[in-house]
């Protein structure tokens, strides 16, 4: 029994440690703070024993190229601050339109300054990605934003050697806006941009809830579906060795990555 004014001694015990919760692998991602999706889409998705860890930058809620291009100047800090300790294995950039409006090479160099032990990524080379994994040439892609940020991914999207069949937008100014859209808004809108010809129908932006209906959607068009944080998440998981095929997020998470290997 302790009492006061004692100097408390404890025996000395053989700690057992192991390699802990997270010994597959850690993941690190970087969300705008306005963000209302992805954040969900990520717990549903992780695997047993892979880590988590997610840190947000401060962002303007109306998004436009130029607000959009502001996201890079804190990029190194925030990659910085994702459990450096632990050293994520890879760390992204969550958002669809800021990785194309600030480019991928330009932002990978940031989050390798903040945080040099993890492999750079940023949420469009996930699609990209995984868009090559499913062999897809011609694409419809559905989005929340405004018509000029669709105009740049469209360019984007060309210059991957994608033909975009069709593109469309909501033209919606806020990220918050973007976070309550409906799923089942986002399902009728897929179904309604689907194109005979198109290989894949790509719903864009981390900050939408389309990941509850990728199977819903695939089932309707008998085609597959990407959405933002579903590419992402795959291409970082088989980037980082895990090859885990998940049920309940669409034909991508059936696929190990072959066409990855060779970049990661």
């Amino acid at each position: 029994m302790f009492i006061s004014g004692e100097k408390v001694i404890s025996k000395t015990r053989e700690v057992e440690l192991d390699k802990g919760r997270h010994w597959r692998a850690k993941l690190g991602f970087i969300l705008m703070s306005t963000d209302l999706a992805a954040e969900a889409d990520f717990i549903d998705m992780i695997p047993e024993g892979v880590g988590l860890h997610i840190t947000r930058l401060k962002t303007d809620d109306y998004t436009t190229n130029e607000t959009l291009s502001r996201h890079i100047e804190a990029m190194s800090d925030a990659a910085s601050r994702i459990q450096p300790d632990v050293e994520p294995d890879v760390i992204s950039y969550s958002c669809t339109s800021g990785s194309i409006i600030n480019g991928e090479e330009a932002v990978m160099r940031e989050i390798k300054k903040g945080a040099p032990y993890a492999k750079p990524m940023t949420l469009v080379t996930g699609v990209i990605d995984a868009l090559n994994e499913l062999g897809a040439k011609k694409i419809v892609v559905g989005t929340p934003y405004l018509d000029v940020v669709n105009s740049a991914e469209a360019e984007f999207l060309l210059e991957k050697g994608f033909e975009v069949l069709d593109i469309q937008g909501l033209n919606l100014t806020t990220g918050t806006e973007m976070g309550r859209v409906t799923p089942e808004f986002w399902k009728k809108f897929a179904v309604e941009i689907d194109h005979p010809e198109a290989d894949v129908i790509f719903l864009s932006c981390g900050g939408i809830r389309a990941l509850e209906v990728v199977e819903e959607i695939e089932q309707l068009t008998g085609k597959p579906v990407i959405t933002s944080n579903q590419a992402q998440m795959w291409s970082c998981l088989r980037r980082a060795g895990i090859k885990d095929e998940l049920n309940g997020f669409g034909q991508i998470f059936k696929k190990p990555g072959k066409t990855l290997w060779p970049h990661s």
